[in-house]
């Protein structure tokens, strides 16, 4: 479902002007803090957006992602961009064939909601960059609140099938320590997104839209984390994005 859903969703993801918002992409590099001899890899890496922009700052980058498509366009944006030092490959983020301790430093931006047992995850990560390295995750969050988790995690699988779960801020931390990483720095910033282009990237199922309306419309009153409000005529998607840099154990 998620090679299916990203295959469809890979032209409009890299070209999503909040997918390229420079703000964020600027936190993610500053949290990974690269030095010019690192190797780093982006796992689940899409169309290779965080990795065009770690490749200037470092030695080299190589991206994994599942979906032959996202990695077929990585490779084609790398080159269009001239940049020689980023890699991109088919492969399950989950579960890759790289040696343990082999990279510097592992990044992943917005695909643990598509991973059952994210933990999985952020144990591969952990895993495969060296002792002392940096692990660097950024994903938006699910709110705390049973029911209005219910009602936000409803409207996200209308819009995409491939969505599993958003992460509590608690979540997240719960996973980093359950694969013996350090927490170092964290941040959670707002990200707002053109409703309507959110949606349409995500399915163009007219019913899906339908649906989706009405759900919008019975919003629970306490959702903090999920909010819809207009904006110069346009409605706007407003979300909360935690950013997170964990350091892997010294040896």
């Amino acid at each position: 479902m998620v090679e299916r859903a990203f295959t469809a969703q890979a032209e409009g993801f890299n070209a999503s002007p909040v997918m390229n918002a420079r703000a964020v992409l600027d936190l993610l590099v500053q949290f990974a803090a690269p030095a010019a001899t690192d190797a780093w890899l982006e796992m689940a890496c899409g169309p290779g957006i965080v990795s065009r922009a770690l490749a200037p700052l470092v030695r080299e980058v190589r991206g994994i992602d599942l979906t032959p498509a996202m990695v077929e366009l990585a490779r084609a944006e790398a080159a269009r961009a001239g940049i020689s030092n980023v890699t991109f490959e088919v492969g399950d983020a989950t579960a890759t064939v790289l040696d343990a301790d082999s990279v510097d430093g592992a990044i992943n931006r917005v695909s643990l909601h598509h991973i059952p047992v994210p933990g999985r995850l952020i144990a591969e990560m952990s895993r495969v960059v060296r002792p002392g390295g940096r692990v660097v995750v950024g994903d938006h969050l699910g709110d705390e609140a049973r029911d209005d988790f219910a009602w936000s995690q409803a409207v996200e699988r209308l819009r995409d099938p491939s969505h599993w779960a958003s992460l509590t801020l608690s979540e997240l931390h719960d996973l980093g320590a359950s694969a013996g990483l350090t927490l170092i720095d964290e941040r959670v910033i707002p990200l707002t997104l053109d409703f309507d282009e959110w949606l349409q990237r995500g399915t163009s199922d007219l019913d899906a839209h339908a649906l989706i309306e009405d759900l919008i419309g019975r919003r629970p009153a306490g959702t903090d984390r999920f909010r819809l409000r207009e904006r110069d005529g346009a409605r706007m998607l407003e979300l909360q994005m935690w950013i997170g840099a964990w350091r892997t154990v010294s040896g």
